[in-house]
């Protein structure tokens, strides 16, 4: 549902774990490579695909720290930013399909269920 959301508004090349970066650029505005991969329960080596294919894309920018050369840090680009509205619909929306006449103990009750079950992985 994802992908067919962002194609029907244009984007191409971003897959929902682009997304998880994304969110959480859009909450703070930058973060290491080390934060995301905590942030999304991946592997560092893998974010920094994930990031290499959004600054690729032109969505964020990687900023070497300027006190400790080790640390690159992410942040939205201007096409990033531009692209949040498009994301908080399409999050609306899976959130409608996946609560929708849910009440808010069934809402709770699930997360709780889901949590579980992630868990166990």
């Amino acid at each position: 549902m994802i992908v067919s959301e962002l194609e029907k508004n244009g984007i191409k090349g971003i897959v929902p774990s682009h997304g998880d970066i994304l969110v959480f650029l859009y909450q703070k505005n930058r973060f290491s490579v080390k934060e995301l991969s905590e942030k999304i329960h991946r592997t560092q080596p893998t974010v920094t695909v994930l990031v290499n294919k959004l600054e690729k894309l032109g969505y964020v920018e990687k900023i070497k720290d300027k006190e400790d050369n080790r640390i690159t840090w992410i942040k939205l680009a201007d096409k990033g930013i531009q692209l949040q509205p498009v994301f908080q619909s399409i999050s609306e929306k899976l959130n409608d399909a996946i609560y929708g006449g849910l009440t808010d103990t069934q809402k709770e009750q699930l997360e709780l269920m889901l949590e579980n079950v992630y868990r166990r992985f």
